[in-house]
């Protein structure tokens, strides 16, 4: 029983765990790496075709977006992750590979200026992506399920997105039982629409994160609803518009949640009957996956809604963009509106295009709901940025900048606390996903505060289930500066020949005929291209 640590170790972004245990090889989480990171994450221990299992926390990018990817190298085995979950992934990895793809033949156009440059391959396809969605399988809630002979798995909602979940893995090797939990992101109390955290009591060991392990939210709960009516109504009486970047699975929902009790208490004294413009896709899309899982995943406060017949996150003058030419026609009505698209920190999607037309009007208001990253342009929106560059052309700021505070999907320090405090004994707490001093921070806590063993791995580090022993422990490795890749076609062929070893392999045993035929094949395609 091994636990090896991928990604996110003393950082926060793209989620990894390997596990191997019971003749199997798991992987909980696959993430994507974002922004500048400080520490090199290791290569998985198995080639990518020789994973069997992969347990999905959520449908978050930093936790799910290299999926695609495994696929692509070949790994044909299962997905498990709640059915939320599996509805939010269904569109969500679809929208990264489209990315992926955009950006190579974006990359392909700007190489074609220098002579001898080799073509960009995008990291996955959108075949990568319909492939690894059709190895989900969808979970519900505090159901046990049997994965294979000496694991068991259990999803409990943690409240961070729709679908979001700690995941309790049961482990038995001959007389030996160990029981991990992993957190996941642990959300915020007392959000809109989504369940608060649900606790667990029993484990040997948890992997939790820590990406407000240094910090407390503020006690005071801010008032959503009459902060941001106060914002609308105040830009509406100049004749202005209200551009929201928003991300397009969860904020955006939350934002519509309190339009739509802005409009039922008539905030908005000036142009009442204003019309809001959900202009993504994705975010269109994600909307009707929360209305799919009302029942799972709402809140009580939701749910009294529901079962008065109100439509939580619906209402009139609510407008579903979904075509460039709907996108292009917002910006064409002189009517005071509230505008939301994504990208949240506008650096790509159709919010560019809504700043393009709304930047440089002083009636008009930018308001951010969500973390800006630094480097990002809403990032340096909020820091006070005089002019930009959208499309080629400088535009001046003259709109007002606003943030909405308050809204945050990760419980802060005494929210993680809660979490691994409800659990009666633990033999050791690994902490993951935050950053590198913040993890430090979190781990002393632990130790001195709360008395737990307590450590904070890089990522490489390889522990023993079963003894509770280090058996590796890995030291950081500093981000070296990013070498120019090609291609990475020849490591797609090399993932396909451990695939090919894999599925030899497995059919040891089979009728000689088959085996026959099978080499027959292996042989002749190999004369093909041993030259």
């Amino acid at each position: 029983m091994k636990l090896t640590f991928i990604g996110a170790d003393h950082q926060v972004t793209g989620s990894s765990h390997f596990i191997q245990a019971c003749g199997k090889n798991m992987l909980v989480d696959y993430g994507m790496q974002q922004g500048a990171n400080p520490f090199e994450c290791c290569q998985l221990p198995v080639p990518e075709s020789q994973i069997d299992y992969v347990f999905l926390t959520h449908a978050h990018v930093d936790h799910s977006g290299n999926l695609p990817l495994l696929y692509a190298r070949g790994f044909r085995g299962q997905i498990f992750t709640t059915e939320a979950s599996s509805d939010l992934c269904s569109i969500m990895l679809r929208d990264c590979a489209h990315i992926q793809m955009q950006e190579a033949e974006w990359k392909n156009r700007k190489a074609k200026r220098h002579a001898g440059t080799e073509p960009i391959e995008p990291a996955y396809t959108m075949e990568d992506a319909d492939g690894i969605i059709k190895r989900l399988v969808p979970c519900s809630y505090e159901s046990m399920v049997d994965v294979c002979e000496g694991v068991q798995i259990r999803f409990t909602d943690v409240g961070h997105l729709l679908g979001s979940a700690s995941i309790e893995i049961w482990l038995t090797e001959g007389d030996i039982s160990k029981k991990i939990v992993f957190s996941g992101d642990i959300g915020n109390k007392d959000q809109p629409l989504i369940k608060d955290p649900i606790y667990t009591k029993e484990a040997d060991y948890v992997v939790m994160e820590s990406t407000y392990g240094d910090r407390l939210h503020t006690t005071t709960k801010p008032d959503y609803v009459s902060d941001l009516a106060k914002v609308i109504d105040e830009t509406f009486a100049k004749g202005g518009n209200v551009v929201i970047p928003s991300f397009a699975v969860g904020r955006t929902q939350e934002i519509l949640y309190f339009i739509r009790k802005i409009k039922e208490d008539k905030l908005v004294k000036n142009y009442p009957e204003f019309e809001v413009y959900v202009d993504s896709p994705l975010a269109v899309e994600a909307t009707g996956v929360f209305q799919k899982n009302i029942y799972s995943c709402f809140d009580e406060e939701a749910m009294e809604l529901v079962n008065k017949g109100i439509n939580p996150i619906k209402f009139k003058g609510l407008k579903l963009s979904i075509t460039s030419d709907e996108s292009k026609m917002i910006n064409f009505d002189d009517k005071p509106k509230v505008i939301i698209s994504a990208s949240g920190m506008c650096e790509a999607g159709r919010i560019r295009h809504h700043l393009k037309h709304n930047l440089w009007r002083p009636e008009c208001t930018i308001l951010f709901v969500g973390y800006q990253a630094a480097g990002t342009l809403g990032r340096v929106l909020i820091d006070g940025a005089k002019e930009v560059k959208l499309f080629g052309e400088t535009i001046d700021v003259m709109a007002k900048i606003m943030q909405l505070p308050g809204l945050s999907g990760h419980a802060d320090k005494n929210g993680l606390l809660e979490w691994v405090n409800a659990f009666e004994h633990l033999d050791r707490v690994f902490v993951v996903h935050g950053e590198d001093s913040v993890c430090n921070l979190f781990v002393n806590c632990l130790r001195s505060e709360h008395g737990y063993q307590a450590m904070a791995p890089y990522s490489g580090t390889r522990f023993d289930l079963a003894t509770n022993m280090v058996e590796y422990e890995a030291a950081p490795v500093a981000v070296k500066k990013r070498v120019y890749v090609v291609s990475d076609v020849f490591q797609r062929l090399l993932a396909a020949g451990h695939r090919l070893l894999s599925v030899i392999q497995k059919n040891e045993g089979r009728a000689n005929k088959d085996l026959a035929k099978f080499a027959d094949q292996i042989n002749a395609l190999s004369d093909k291209w041993d030259n």
